[in-house]
C-alpha cells in the first residue's frame, strides 16, 4: 500500500471519493446534510486549494497500482501544549470494494511514520458520534478519545 500525493490530475477522482465519503456521513446527522444532488455538481476548489496550502495535503490510497481510497493530511500545531506538533486526518476513505481488508489500518499506520518524519508528536482524528464502525476503528488503530464536539443548528 502506498500513499501517493493527489496532482491536479487527481482531482476528479478525489471529488468522486469524497463526495461517496460524505453521501454517506448524511445518515449520521441532519448538519451532514448535502447541497449537492449529484457528484458532477461538486466544485474541486477544496481539492484545488489543498494543492497549494502547506499545511493540508490529499493522497490517493494505491494497493497493487490500483487507487483505493484517499486520505487528507492537515498540519497543526498547539503553541501552548507540551504535544504541540500534530497531524490530523481529515478525511480518511476506503473504496467499498477494498474496506474491511486491513488498508485503513495500513493508512493509519503510514500516516504515524508520516507524522513522526514531519516531527509531530501526536496524531489527532474525529468522527461522528452515531458512527460507532468508525468509533471502533479508530480505537482499534490506537486512538483514545479526547475531546467531544458539539454542533447545534442555528434555524
Amino acid at each position: 500500500m502506498e500513499l501517493i500525493k493527489a496532482t491536479a490530475e487527481d482531482l476528479d477522482a478525489l471529488v468522486d471519493r469524497w463526495y461517496t465519503l460524505a453521501r454517506s456521513m448524511e445518515a449520521y446527522d441532519e448538519l451532514n446534510e448535502l447541497v449537492y444532488a449529484d457528484v458532477d455538481e461538486v466544485p474541486d476548489d477544496g481539492f484545488r486549494d489543498h494543492l497549494d496550502d502547506e499545511n493540508v495535503t490529499d493522497y490517493l490510497i494505491v494497493h497493487e497500482s490500483e487507487p483505493i481510497g484517499f486520505v487528507t493530511l492537515g498540519k497543526g500545531h498547539h503553541a501552548s501544549r507540551q504535544y504541540s506538533q500534530y497531524l490530523r486526518i481529515v478525511n480518511l476513505a476506503i473504496d467499498e470494494g477494498y474496506q474491511n481488508r486491513g488498508h485503513g489500518t495500513e493508512v493509519v499506520e503510514r500516516v504515524k511514520e508520516m507524522a513522526r518524519e514531519q516531527g509531530c508528536d501526536h496524531l489527532t482524528v474525529s468522527c461522528e458520534w452515531k458512527n460507532e464502525s468508525a468509533r471502533r476503528f479508530y480505537r482499534e488503530t490506537g486512538f483514545q478519545p479526547k475531546q467531544v464536539d458539539y454542533a447545534q443548528s442555528l434555524e
